[in-house]
Parts: structure tokens; C-alpha cells; sequence
């Protein structure tokens, strides 16, 4: 069952954004064959030029999180995209997750990256700001790009579960994927 964190910046949060929300948000729900205990992060804000922007994060067991923002005249309008957009996520990772058991007999769910520690000052002259820890997870290079997208990043670090090796996808133009595999080996 989902719990909903909702908050609102430069908009007061009523009760029939809230109800909205939440409401719109459940329907995720259905895709589960048990409803998953996790809670759901809603963000709304409103700017200057009328524009009101949703973005939800939703972080369930396994690793996997769930995460899509849009930005409208309406906030209602951005809501029903950002759900369009998370059902879309949940239809791909089960599909691809059906795949890979019917593949090798089991599912494995892929890694998230953690969350921000917050920023980290060097003495160097490279200002380092954020700096993140991850556990690289055994996956292939698809379930790679799955989760990539899903998270909205524009790269993902992983274990390639073939080689044993760490890898590295990324997004190239017009909609192609790149891969770079990281040599163990030191060259001097």
C-alpha cells in the first residue's frame, strides 16, 4: 500500500490536489500482484510564468525506483502525464522482467542509485560538490538502459552479468544507447 509524502512549492497543497494526486497515483497500484509497502514522493510547484510542474519519485523493494516529472499549464495536466508516464515505466520493467525469467528461469530486479549524501568540499582546485557511493548490481546492458531511463539519468553504472565487469550505458543522440566496458587491467 502506498503512503504519499506530498508537498508543494510556491502552491499551498489543498485537499483536492492531495486527493487528486493520490488517487491518480494508486492506479499504479494494480500492476503488483501484492501492493508494495513504499512511499510515494510527490513534489508540486508552481512557477512565475504559470507553469506547474509534478514530479514523483517512488523508491520499492528491490532497488527498483519508479521516477517522472512534466511540466504544464495545469496542474492537474501534469499530474495525469507524470502517471502516464510511471504506468508506461512499470508496463516496460515488466515486460522485460517476463523476458529475462522466461529467459533464465527467474527474475532478477536491478539496482537503483543511492541517494545524495549531500555536497563534499575538496581542497583541490576541482571543486567536487556531490559525491555518490553504488553498489553495481549484475544486469545486462538492456536492463541497464531500462533502469537508466526509469531513474531519468542520463547514465548508469552496472556489473555486466556476461563479463563480470563494470560498465557503463549512457544516452547518445537521437535515441541510441552507448555502452563503455571498464578494463580491469592497469596500463603504465
Amino acid at each position: 500500500m502506498f503512503t504519499y509524502n506530498i508537498r508543494g512549492e510556491n502552491i499551498e497543497v489543498t485537499p483536492a490536489i492531495r486527493d487528486y494526486a493520490e488517487k491518480k497515483i494508486a492506479k499504479i497500484e494494480r500492476y503488483f500482484k501484492d501492493s508494495p509497502d513504499a512511499t510515494v514522493y510527490v513534489n508540486t510547484k508552481v512557477y512565475d510564468n504559470h507553469d506547474a510542474k509534478a514530479e514523483v519519485t517512488i523508491p520499492l523493494s528491490g532497488g527498483l525506483t519508479l521516477r517522472a516529472e512534466e511540466t504544464t499549464q495545469d496542474l492537474y495536466g501534469s499530474i495525469d502525464l507524470v502517471v502516464d508516464k510511471l504506468e508506461r515505466q512499470v508496463r516496460k520493467h515488466k515486460t522485460k522482467l517476463n523476458r529475462k525469467s522466461r529467459e533464465t528461469g527467474k527474475a532478477d530486479l536491478v539496482a537503483a542509485l543511492p541517494e545524495d549524501e549531500g555536497p563534499e568540499e575538496t581542497d583541490q582546485d576541482i571543486n567536487i560538490v556531490r559525491r555518490k557511493s553504488i553498489a553495481v548490481k549484475p544486469m545486462s546492458p538492456e536492463e541497464a538502459v531500462l533502469q537508466m531511463e526509469m531513474l531519468g539519468h542520463s547514465f548508469y553504472i552496472f556489473e555486466d552479468a556476461e563479463t563480470e565487469g563494470v560498465s557503463l550505458v549512457y544516452g547518445r543522440k537521437k535515441g541510441s544507447y552507448g555502452l563503455i566496458e571498464i578494463e580491469d587491467e592497469i596500463i603504465e
